[in-house]
C-alpha cells in the first residue's frame, strides 16, 4: 500500500472559461468540484492505475465534509483527521491554452491536531510500502513537520517520496528522503542555482538520496549519486497543466513500489503527466494518451 499524507487538502473548483482574460467579465461554461490538494490527486491517480493507496487528511468544517463525501463517492481510500478549522478551497480557471490558479492558504492546524495526523501516519506505516508526503504545510505547522514523518518512515524501513517546496522541502532534507520532486522554480529557490544538474546535485549533498526535477514541457531530469537521466515527451502537449506534477509523483511512487529503475520510471512519469494535461481536471488522465505516449517515450543518460 502507498500511504499519502496531505497536510493541506482542499475542495478543488474548476471553472471552464473559453478565451479567459483578466479584468473583464466571463460566462463559465462548466463547473466541477472535487476533493483536491496534491496528495489527494496522487491518491486518485494511483487508484485509477489499480494500485493500493490511502490518503491521510486533516479535514474540518462544511468544506471538509464536502471533501469526505466526494472521496467516498469516488471510492478513494482515506483516513480523515478531524480539525476545528475550515478546509480550504482552490479555484482553477481553465481555458483552451492553460489554467489560472487561486489557492487559499488553508486552516491553522494546532499542535494537538498535527499530533493526530502523526499518530494516524505512524499507525499505518507498518502496512505501507511507500510513504508520499505531498503539498504545502498549512499555517501553524513547524517547518520540520515533514522531517518528523520522514524519520518515522525510516524507522519502519519505508521508502519516502517528498513533493514540497520552500522551507518544508529544505528543512526535510536532513531527514534523508528517498526521493524528492521539485519543479524548476522550486529547485532554484531551494539552491539559488539556475543550472538544473548542479542544483539537483546540491540537494543530494544536503540529504536527498535522489532528485527528479520536473521541467514542464522539457520533461524530467533525474539524478542520484550514481547516475543522471533525462526524459521528455515526444511532442509538446497543450491543455490544463493543473495536477500534472501530481501524476508525475504517482508514477514515481509506483516506481518505488515496484523497485523499477530510471529507464522504466521516467517514461511512465512523463507519459502520465502529459496525459493529465489532456484531461480538464487534476487527478485524472486521458487513458489513450497515456498508453500512446508510454509506448513512444524513452529515457536517456544525461
Amino acid at each position: 500500500m502507498i500511504l499519502i499524507v496531505t497536510p493541506n487538502p482542499a475542495l478543488d473548483l474548476t471553472y471552464t472559461v473559453p478565451d479567459f482574460r483578466p479584468h473583464t467579465g466571463h460566462r463559465v461554461t462548466e463547473v466541477a468540484a472535487q476533493a483536491g490538494g496534491k496528495g489527494v490527486n496522487v491518491t486518485r491517480v494511483l487508484t485509477a492505475l489499480g494500485l493500493p493507496a490511502t490518503a491521510v487528511l486533516p479535514l474540518g468544517g462544511p468544506t471538509g465534509t464536502a471533501v469526505k463525501a466526494e472521496l467516498t463517492a469516488a471510492g478513494l481510500p482515506f483516513v480523515p483527521v478531524r480539525i476545528a478549522g475550515e478546509t480550504r478551497r482552490t479555484v482553477a480557471v481553465v481555458d483552451t491554452e492553460d489554467a489560472t490558479l487561486l489557492n487559499e492558504p488553508g486552516p491553522h492546524l494546532t499542535t494537538a491536531e498535527w499530533r493526530r495526523v502523526v499518530t494516524e501516519t505512524e499507525r499505518l506505516l507498518p502496512t505501507a510500502a511507500v510513504l508520499v508526503l505531498s503539498g504545502s504545510l498549512p499555517p501553524g505547522l513547524p517547518e520540520d513537520a515533514y522531517a518528523e514523518l520522514l524519520t518515522l518512515a525510516h524507522r519502519n524501513r519505508v521508502p519516502t517520496l517528498l513533493d514540497a517546496d520552500g522551507p518544508a522541502l529544505t528543512t526535510a532534507l536532513a531527514a534523508r528522503p528517498t526521493l524528492i520532486k521539485p519543479n524548476a522554480a522550486e529547485l532554484r529557490t531551494a539552491t539559488g542555482l539556475d543550472d538544473v544538474p548542479a542544483a539537483a546535485a546540491a540537494l543530494i549533498e544536503r540529504g536527498a538520496r535522489a532528485v527528479v526535477a520536473s521541467l514542464g514541457p522539457d520533461g524530467l531530469y533525474a539524478r542520484d549519486r550514481d547516475s543522471a537521466w533525462r526524459c521528455s515527451p515526444p511532442a509538446p502537449v497543450r491543455g490544463n497543466p493543473t495536477g500534472a506534477g501530481d501524476s508525475c509523483v504517482a508514477a514515481l511512487a509506483a516506481g518505488l513500489l515496484g523497485g523499477a529503475g530510471w529507464p522504466a520510471v521516467l517514461p511512465d512519469a512523463v507519459a502520465l503527466s502529459a496525459a493529465t494535461v489532456h484531461h480538464p481536471r487534476a487527478g485524472h488522465f486521458d487513458t489513450p494518451t497515456y498508453h500512446r505516449l508510454r509506448a513512444t517515450t524513452t529515457a536517456h543518460p544525461a
